[in-house]
């Protein structure tokens, strides 16, 4: 059993709080891993009067959709609002992001499997249009009709390079994650921890339950399609299983303290999930990161600058001007060498950053 602690958890993720509403794509590959894949999934809402309501949603996947790629949207979520001063436009080698993430250590090697289930995950994601016609906007605090992608990206050719990706978050998106009534913060270790549907009921769970004791009576064929992902096709008797092996592993780590599924009549059943330890303790999730923590920063030490102007540079410059120079600098090392340089790369960083700035 998972152990309470009141010690900062190593990594965070970050949900949005309608897209955790549902799933995102069908949980079996052989049916997610398909080009044009569109899901179709909806959830129900209470608005401003009481009345509970539907949004039906549509996840158009051109390139398909793995139920693991998940993993790295909300990872890339919290890196990008931990920055100093967030902005959609982000930068940070997969190196920086997947050692971020507790993907790697310090003793992996760049490259290798790890890096291309992340290239692979990242192509994924930033061709997928989402829309609904009933998404909650927390700046305006109403749902609204929506269509938005989630990011696009701008990165080396060559997959040797040791520059930095450059990610752009969608300006809707991102102002909607961005807003504090839009998001919330999730321990991404227990994430972790679970298979793809279990991760999928544990956000649902950080959601919902962190507001009230209980969630009474969800219907199982929307827990099981809708919010899990499961193919609706599967019969009742099978998906009361899958849903009970989900919240038997919640249980394990104390995120809920009890749950089931119950039956009221024929053909009837519904899920019921009771609030673990998980939300007794309000963690101390890590916020800005330090400059030696920045995605800037071994940059900065592969340009040739050491560990204290690195760090001057991160806190005196705008991380997208700062970014952009480095790529820039880093780029004419790699196609001409560092005898390119009048002075040397450092010296041409330094002069043309605060020029621009």
């Amino acid at each position: 059993m998972r152990r309470i602690s009141t010690s900062p958890p190593k990594a965070t993720g970050i949900g949005q709080l309608s897209l955790v509403e549902h799933a995102l794509c069908p949980l079996d590959p052989k049916l997610s891993l398909v080009k044009n894949l569109v899901f179709d999934c909806k959830y129900s809402y209470s608005d401003t009067s009481g009345e509970r309501l539907s949004s039906n949603v549509s996840v158009f996947c051109p390139l398909g959709l793995s139920a693991s790629d998940e993993l790295y949207l909300w990872g890339m979520l919290a890196l990008t609002l931990r920055q100093t001063d967030p902005l959609p436009e982000f930068y940070a080698t997969p190196h920086w992001c997947l050692r971020q993430l507790q993907v790697i250590d310090h003793a992996n090697k760049r490259g290798g499997r790890q890096y291309q289930q992340f290239a692979d995950a990242m192509r994924r994601l930033s061709a997928i249009t989402y829309i609904s016609d009933a998404f909650y906007d927390p700046i305006r605090q109403e749902h609204r009709k929506v269509r938005f992608h989630f990011f696009s990206y701008s990165l080396p050719s060559d997959n040797d390079s040791g520059r930095a990706w450059h990610f752009m978050w969608d300006p809707l998106f991102f102002k909607m994650v961005l807003a504090t009534a839009g998001q919330f913060r999730f321990d991404l270790a227990v994430y972790r921890e679970l298979d793809a549907a279990s991760r999928r009921l544990f956000l649902f769970a950080s959601k919902v339950l962190s507001r009230r004791p209980e969630v009474r009576a969800l219907p199982l064929e929307h827990v099981a399609h809708d919010l899990l992902g499961f193919s609706p096709s599967l019969a009742n008797y099978d998906s009361k299983i899958k849903i009970n092996k989900c919240i038997e592993k919640l249980v394990r780590l104390q995120v809920l303290s009890d749950g089931d599924v119950f039956r009221t009549g024929p053909g009837k059943f519904f899920v019921r999930l009771r609030r673990g330890a998980y939300f007794n303790v309000a963690p101390e999730l890590r916020g800005s990161l330090a400059p030696c923590d920045s995605p800037l920063f071994e940059p900065l030490q592969a340009i040739g600058f050491d560990d204290v102007s690195a760090n001057r540079l991160i806190r005196r410059y705008r991380s997208d001007l700062l970014s952009e120079w480095i790529d820039i600098t880093q780029a004419a090392i790699e196609r001409f060498g560092r005898s390119y340089f009048h002075k040397s790369p450092m010296a041409f960083l330094v002069d043309s950053v605060s020029k621009a700035a």
